[in-house]
């Protein structure tokens, strides 16, 4: 008992001191200021955070914006007129180019279509007899009504589908409430009135006279002097 009496005594002769530094400095209302010291460091420090965060989003924006006009002002200024002019050039070649190597290969496939369909001349053909030569002739007739035959197909099919084009084009204004006007002739009065003056056969009658307004009274006529 004596010494469980003894360690609380120790006890509190320990804790003595810092309770008498505690009170010294003002107890618990000193911890309580500076906890909140302390926290309103923290908000400090945040609000800096927060001030810094927004100042550095900032100059990102203004950066971009600043490097966006320099893009725009350089794509602006970099068609100048010598550039244009030579660019128009350029273009000009590579149409002409691409021109002249569809012509080529239109040619290409000319050739070789006629190749196909026109049949190729014996090298002897000064040597074969006159029985050949009757045959090879009924051979390109045949060979020619055959190609008749084929474009005869082909110009009736192509007939036939402009016919379609223009039902479909009549019904699709139609549907559309669209009316096509018809194509008129222009034709001069002058000519007009010349053809029925043909037609009639009365040109030779034609006073152009007749057509004036008359002037009843003579009122810029001038007085005839007295004799």
């Amino acid at each position: 008992m004596s010494d469980f009496v003894s360690d609380v005594e120790d006890s509190e002769m320990e804790f003595k001191p810092a309770e008498e530094e505690r009170i010294r400095y003002g107890g618990a209302q000193a911890v309580n200021d500076d906890e909140e010291e302390e926290y309103e460091e923290g908000e400090d420090d945040e609000d800096k955070r927060r001030a810094a965060e927004r100042e550095r989003k900032k100059a990102e924006v203004r950066k971009r914006l600043e490097e966006a006009g320099r893009m725009k002002k350089a794509k602006k200024g970099f068609l100048t007129p010598e550039r244009k002019k030579k660019l128009r050039k350029l273009l000009m070649l590579k149409a002409a180019e691409d021109l002249k190597q569809q012509q080529m290969l239109k040619e290409q496939e000319r050739q070789r279509i006629l190749q196909e369909r026109i049949p190729v001349l014996p090298e002897d053909l000064d040597s074969l007899d006159t029985s050949e030569l009757q045959e090879l002739a009924n051979e390109y007739f045949e060979h020619i009504l055959e190609l008749e035959s084929q474009k005869y197909d082909l110009s009736y099919e192509v007939r036939q589908k402009d016919f379609e084009i223009n039902e479909l084009t009549i019904a699709v204004n139609d549907l559309r409430g669209k009316f096509v006007k018809p194509t008129l002739k222009k034709v001069s009065k002058t000519d007009s009135k010349f053809n029925k003056i043909k037609k009639s056969g009365a040109a030779a009658k034609v006073d152009f006279r007749s057509n004036l307004k008359t002037v009843e009274s003579n009122k810029y006529a001038m007085d005839e002097p007295e004799k």
